[in-house]
């Protein structure tokens, strides 16, 4: 039976003038946690913007220590929570050799290992385990990009299988191992989780499902509630489909109740060649199933990443099947250049090899037409699968979560860019090199620093994303805000009061109401001594929609601030120059609403423009021992860091 652990007695919310739909906030006195701990002295009612990271590899990932990553789970976790470490190369005592600290720690984190080859790596890098000495787990310690390559091969095919020569012939060795390792990641977990009422630090478990069909990418991020967990990670080869992942986290998980909660958190939908949000729902025969399964997604599914080191995945311009202006900002680090081929809609030979930059690209691939997509989904079936809110994170191979400025990147994948010639380079038959950046954050609102308390954050999807920098950005929808909401006191909780934070619903419109009104408020990243924060240029209100023809629509709106400040970045030095705010608050009112037309809203605040990290470490190179790539290569040798938060959706 779950057990709930309570304080105080009754449950009180508040919530004047709250119209159907409003959010309902938690007060101190009623907190109820999942699991057994002290309440956290710190709380907020009116929520604090936290800071994490839900995506980090160590070396129990087969793709890490195959590259020298030696930091275990508990070494990640103690990162984060700002511990120094040292990454590859190796010295002569197997230990790293560049130390790295984080400037500021994070508020919460997910160590998510491959679950595929868990046992397999445990085994082949264990000294006197059954299949030590195997042929494959001999090739697997030369450490080297094959060693990688061997492995990852065996998660391209739709029916996987696992090698005997490692596993044994019933499987029973590799799932020993699995077992083994994944008691230890839970253990590091609850090492480094406060459950005093400092509530300095949240580790969450979780784990990477790492389908990936014809070199197309479909993994997905698993992150549990607390310690109560499924026996073992469902993998690929369990589950050769994430509807099949889908499923059984339900069934072994949530349904069984016992305290286990779960969701998954879908990235690098660019890799896929269209095949991530494809609307596509295998064996349902009827709109009715096919509706049952739309929202098994979007309960499963509730937050998709928007930004990784391996690329942007908002949107892109020029794509079939996107209607509207386009929008300049697309073209924030995009890993495939303008001329790759389009998938146009259609399923061939060419929506393969996404994970190696290869295949086309669809419109698909970038959550904004997902999101628009949904939106028509659920005009068809009455349910959107796609009602997903927004994060960040790093996909870091080298257990180094958070580790995202610009001015300082170390790389993220063992040998493989430990250098900065590597690092500007093309990688290497599993890598990238200089088309990576530094990765992103996932930020929540969350009334204190829980496991429950951001989990369900996450859940309800009131979390933004950032592309490195510790942005803050708060967006609320509703019906009634007044003009000067920013310049009131107490504004944050009328907001909660009498609307929908970001990830929400729009509540019912009162009669009078004519379109609906949103308060967006953006904070820049103060930094720190050593690398100071840029100020804020602008902050935009992205819309999309489905017209009366049946199309999906987009339109991009200025909220607050200049894009004429002159701000600028001289490419040779780096120095950057002009005016910027601290921060930008404005209250907006769509021109174009139509009460007949499902929409979406949410927020962009931009930085000033600044130096990439590949512009700053190629000037750091003499001339002549520049790479070409840092003349050659199409990624922006200046960006915009930015941040965008969840969706509010408008339903007829």
């Amino acid at each position: 039976m779950k057990r709930w652990w309570m304080i105080g007695a009754v449950v009180s919310w508040w919530t004047v003038g709250c119209w159907s739909g409003c959010q309902q906030v938690e007060t101190p006195k009623t907190r109820v946690y999942s699991e057994q701990r002290e309440p956290c002295a710190e709380y907020s009612s009116e929520r604090k913007a936290y800071y994490g990271d839900l995506h980090v590899h160590t070396g129990y990932s087969f793709d890490s220590w195959a590259y020298a990553s030696q930091l275990t789970s508990l070494d990640a976790y103690r990162f984060a929570s700002g511990e120094q470490v040292s990454l590859p190369p190796l010295g002569a005592d197997g230990k790293g050799t560049r130390p790295v600290k984080l400037k500021q720690p994070l508020d919460f984190v997910a160590i998510t290992e491959h679950s595929e080859y868990l046992g397999e790596i445990a085994l082949c890098t264990t000294p006197g385990s059954k299949s030590y000495e195997s042929t494959p787990c001999q090739s697997y310690r030369k450490r080297n990009e094959q060693s990688t390559f061997q492995f990852g091969i065996g998660l391209i095919y739709d029916n996987p299988v696992r090698s005997k020569e490692i596993c044994g012939e019933d499987l029973s060795w590799c799932r020993e191992a699995a077992l083994e390792r994944w008691r230890k990641m839970q253990e590091a977990a609850e090492l480094t989780y406060d459950r005093k009422s400092t509530c300095r630090f949240v580790a969450f478990v979780g784990y990477e499902y790492t389908a990936t069909p014809a070199v197309s990418n479909m993994h997905r991020n698993v992150i549990f509630r607390n310690e109560h967990v499924t026996p073992l990670p469902i993998t690929y080869y369990e589950q050769p489909n994430p509807w099949g992942l889908w499923k059984a986290l339900k069934e072994e998980c949530i349904d069984k109740g016992g305290g286990c909660d779960v969701f998954s958190i879908g990235h690098n939908s660019n890799l896929s060649n269209g095949h991530y949000f494809a609307t596509k729902y295998p064996k349902a025969n009827s709109l009715e199933e096919q509706a049952k399964m739309a929202a098994l997604r979007a309960q499963m599914e509730p937050l998709v990443e928007m930004f990784q080191h391996k690329g942007d995945m908002e949107c892109r311009n020029g794509m079939f099947g996107v209607f509207g202006d386009p929008d300049p900002f697309c073209d924030f680090e995009k890993l495939r250049p303008a001329e790759t081929k389009d998938c146009k809609g259609t399923f061939t030979e060419a929506n393969a090899g996404g994970m190696r930059v290869q295949g086309c690209v669809s419109h698909l691939d970038f959550v904004r037409n997902a999101l628009k997509a949904g939106l028509q989904e659920h005009q068809r079936l009455g349910v959107n699968p796609y009602t997903f809110g927004l994060i960040g994170s790093t996909d870091t191979h080298n257990g180094t979560a958070g580790l995202v400025q610009e001015v300082d990147f170390p790389g993220h994948v063992g040998t493989v860019d430990d250098e900065p010639i590597k690092r500007l380079g093309s990688g290497n038959i599993t890598h990238d090199g200089i088309i990576n950046n530094p990765g992103g954050l996932a930020a929540v609102w969350a009334e204190e620093r829980s496991r429950d308390s951001i989990f369900d954050a996450l859940r309800r999807r009131e979390t933004f994303a950032t592309s490195g920098p510790r942005i803050q950005v708060r967006f609320f929808g509703g019906w009634g805000f007044s003009d000067g909401m920013c310049k009131e006191e107490g504004w944050i909780k009328k907001a909660y009061a009498t609307g929908v934070s970001m990830g929400g619903i729009l509540p019912k419109a009162p009669t009078d109401a004519k379109a609906p009104r949103f308060v967006v408020m953006a904070t820049a990243d103060k930094g720190s001594p050593e690398a100071p924060g840029m100020m804020l240029q602008r902050v935009q209100i992205i819309k999309g929609w489905v017209g009366a023809d049946g199309k999906p629509y987009e339109k991009v709106y200025e909220a607050a601030g200049d894009p004429n400040n002159g701000a600028s970045v001289d490419v040779k030095t780096c120095k950057s120059s002009g005016d910027g705010k601290e921060s930008l608050c404005a209250v907006w009112s769509d021109p174009a609403f139509e009460p007949t037309q499902r929409a979406f809203y949410y927020a962009r605040a931009l930085e000033n423009p600044s130096c990439r990290w590949s512009t700053r470490q190629c000037i750091a190179l003499a001339p002549d021992k520049r790479p070409a790539s840092c003349e050659t290569s199409h990624v922006q040798k200046i960006i915009q860091e930015r941040a965008w938060t969840s969706p509010i959706w408008y339903q007829p």
